[in-house]
């Protein structure tokens, strides 16, 4: 199957500064990572990756000296044709390859009119599929320019049948449907964020969190504890049990190894697996010590794997029944990762009063009950599963992006998605 391939367009690109430049990077990236043949297409900026190809037009840039100077006392388009002739000839060999075109901002804002009247002659024409990304307008505000109301300013307010347009919020809709005045149709996509990136994630986490989809989980436990009966993980993969019960969609990480040396270590390791097979939770109990990946290489679970799991966990889980002192408790605390955890000396010393502190002898499904109702009252913990629920980039590519691509490439008969099948 061959995807589409896309075109993004925008005034400029990294290693420019800005808000919409970053989000020009991100998508790139993203639709990259889905096996997209991608290009950006910037009036400044520079080849800032070696991943995909940046193409570079100062007629296409915000601050073109050419067209700040026409714009400044424009009266008439007439003004605007001989650069729009030019943008005319390089756009339609520049953009023919690509089956769709995602202009950010372009046809919006006051900052490039010739380049705004060439991409609506061309999506007219159907020279292209365009996709308007409309993330701002000068109209929104109040103290705007009061020659933006007079012609040809007005195209930054037309609404065209032949361009599928996107914006980044609800309320943001609303105002572009009053600024068209008309019923149009404006596709919801947010912004996203990229947990990869951000968190600066080895790559044999991500290949683990793609392969797992953890991210689709509602609540990752990581425990980074070795496979030794005092450390009571037959508790965790009960917890596990017991919120899945409740609807949650669980996972629990366990970061150490059992020594092949010890039998009582093998045995307990077993004792585990039958545990997770009785439940029916053996694919949510991930082992990081004799994890493979699907092309048969091992995971190495050092320290940097164990920082990440941290990064990317809902919480800390420590049912361990012993410890001399409990340095994960530490750990957390320097990310801010809440802590659930045995009631045993050293935890209480550690966390005091900052931790959720059970009983070694109550019930799972009682522990699974003391965590959510902690996590809950924590708020940047709902803060940060609202943004790795709502707004991770992969996810919002699978929910939205993906489908209204596929929706796009079907409008005139053909199924660019389906090619090559």
């Amino acid at each position: 199957m061959t995807n589409p391939s896309i075109a993004l367009l925008h005034y400029s690109c990294p290693p420019v500064v800005g808000g919409v430049e970053e989000i020009l990077h991100q998508q790139a990236s993203l639709f990259h990572r889905h096996y997209y043949q991608v290009k950006i297409f910037a009036g400044k900026g520079k080849q800032f990756t070696e991943k995909y190809e940046v193409e570079i037009n100062p007629l296409l840039g915000s601050r073109n000296a050419e067209i700040l100077r026409l714009q400044k006392n424009l009266q008439s388009r007439e003004e605007l044709r001989r650069v729009e002739k030019r943008l005319l000839t390089y756009l339609s060999g520049a953009l023919s390859p690509f089956d769709m075109v995602i202009a950010h901002n372009v046809l919006t804002m006051p900052y490039n009119l010739p380049l705004t009247f060439v991409l609506h002659e061309l999506a007219n024409r159907g020279d292209i599929r365009l996709i308007s990304w409309n993330h701002d307008s000068p109209y929104f505000y109040e103290d705007h320019p009061a020659h933006l109301h007079s012609e040809p300013w007005t195209v930054l307010k037309a609404y065209n049948p032949n361009v599928t347009y996107i914006t980044i919020t609800e309320s943001r809709r609303e105002q572009f449907c009053r600024l068209y005045g008309r019923d149009c149709e404006i596709h919801v996509i947010p912004n996203g964020i990229d947990p990869f990136k951000f968190f600066k994630l080895d790559r044999s986490t991500v290949r683990l969190i793609q392969e797992q989809r953890l991210f689709d989980a509602d609540l990752i436990l990581v425990q980074p504890s070795r496979l030794h009966p005092r450390k009571n993980i037959e508790l965790s993969v009960q917890v596990v049990h017991a919120l899945q019960r409740k609807g949650i969609r669980a996972r629990l990480l366990v970061t150490g190894a059992y020594d092949p040396h010890e039998e009582k270590t093998v045995e307990y390791y077993r004792k585990i697996k039958r545990l997770a097979r009785q439940l029916g939770v053996e694919e949510d109990v991930l082992i990081m010590a004799e994890y493979r990946f699907a092309s048969g290489e091992r995971l190495e679970a050092d320290r940097i794997t164990i920082r990440d799991l941290y990064l990317i966990a809902d919480v800390l889980f420590m049912p361990s029944h012993q410890e001399g002192f409990g340095i994960p408790l530490l750990e957390a605390g320097m990310i801010k990762l809440p802590i659930v955890c045995s009631d045993i000396g050293p935890f209480r010393e550690i966390g005091d009063e900052a931790v959720c502190y059970f009983a070694l002898n109550e019930e799972p499904e009682k522990i699974a009950e003391k965590m959510l109702d902690f996590l809950n009252r924590q708020e940047p913990h709902r803060m940060y599963r609202k943004v790795i629920s709502n707004f991770v980039w992969d996810s919002i590519f699978e929910r939205k992006m993906k489908p209204l691509l596929e929706k796009i490439a079907r409008r005139d008969g053909r199924s660019l998605l389906g090619r090559g099948q």
